[in-house]
């Protein structure tokens, strides 16, 4: 089965990038702009996320052994991403495309207004048939500020800019029912909204480059097919992949897309590391809003209101157990919030327009 996307987002992870020293694999870079060349000449757009930076910088300057592991990271990242879009920039001109780099952190998405800043530059680049070449800005996202790993980065640039299409490549040809040096281990090679629990067979391990395991990578990908999204997780080390995917030519990994969610509500998805409020709710209120009708969060079900939020903050929504059952947009501050509680008849606290709730 081929599959024709007007807009995809391509990841390619630092494992398939870098070569078992650690340096960057040229060879495999050339191969993969030579198909995102293709595929962009086919018509369509193309957000490139890459890894590869520490590794470029890793060829550039040695570094004492002593070095402190963060420090060492900014400093490598620093000149390393001046390599990176450097080789990427003279591989596309012989396409004759034209890129473009774009560093963000996690801060870039904290609000509406900045996410928007985001889009806007995006789309404009794309409307001018640019490539937009986006990596985290490793020179100044330390701990917090960090993604979890390029793939958190990547399914949130699919869900900002309405890709049909998210393709994951990595080291190996897809998720695999137990360790994919087993034998016994077997490819799954559709992947449905079905709630799977990923940590009971993928393997924890993480690949000796990147920051992220497949659980983690599993997860995002469920995440983001639950808005609408395609997500393609196929092996980067193997030639003509990327084209081999998109004309189903080999076999990877393919989660399956929901029906597709608004605009806001896939910023909302994300947007549960920047919530500044929690409410708890009871049994009756956690059952309605899980149920088959699309019903608001009412004041009349919270049980209890954690920390100060303002009308426009995102707050989480926790059942009685704390754990955590969505997220949206207050409809007002914690104070009249608070006043509301428990009462039947008051206005939503969060509508369900800008309520998303976990799958």
């Amino acid at each position: 089965m081929s599959y024709k996307y007007q807009r995809i987002v391509i990841k390619i992870g630092s494992n398939v990038l870098t070569q078992a020293n650690g340096l960057p694999d040229v060879e495999r870079i050339t191969n993969l702009v030579a198909q995102i060349a293709a595929i962009q000449s086919s018509g369509t757009e193309v957000i490139l996320v890459s890894s590869g930076a520490v590794a470029s910088g890793r060829s550039l300057i040695k570094l004492p052994e002593k070095t402190d592991q963060i420090a060492a990271r900014q400093l490598l990242a620093s000149v390393g991403q001046v390599k990176l879009i450097n080789t990427y920039a003279q591989l596309f001109e012989t396409y004759e495309i034209l890129c473009s780099q774009v560093l963000v952190t996690r801060e870039d998405f904290r609000d509406r207004t900045h996410y928007l800043n985001m889009k806007n530059c995006l789309e404009i680049l794309l409307q001018h048939k640019v490539l937009p070449i986006v990596n985290e800005n490793d020179v100044v996202s330390v701990t917090e500020l960090m993604f979890t790993d390029n793939d958190e980065l990547a399914g949130l640039l699919a869900s900002m800019l309405n890709a049909q299409a998210l393709i994951i490549l990595t080291n190996v040809d897809g998720i695999f029912t137990g360790d994919p040096k087993l034998p016994s281990s077997s490819l799954i090679e559709e992947i449905g909204q079905s709630g799977i629990d990923f940590s009971s067979f993928v393997s924890t391990g993480k690949s000796q480059f990147g920051r992220g395991g497949m659980i983690t990578k599993s997860t995002m990908a469920q995440k983001v097919a639950h808005l609408g999204i395609a997500v393609h997780i196929a092996n980067g080390t193997t030639d003509s992949i990327l084209t081999d995917v998109l004309s189903g030519a080999v076999k990877h990994t393919r989660f399956i897309p929901d029906r597709s969610a608004s605009g806001k509500k896939k910023w909302i998805a994300h947007s549960a590391n920047y919530a500044v409020g929690e409410v708890k709710i009871n049994e009756g209120a956690s059952l309605a809003l899980n149920s088959a009708r699309a019903n608001s969060l009412l004041p009349v079900g919270i049980t209890q209101i954690s920390h100060e939020f303002k009308k426009g903050d995102i707050i989480k929504v926790v059942d009685e157990h704390g754990k955590l059952i969505g997220q949206g947009i207050a409809e007002y501050g914690s104070d009249k919030a608070r006043e509301r509680m428990g009462k039947k008849n008051e206005k939503a606290l969060i509508h369900y327009d800008y309520l998303y709730l976990q799958s």
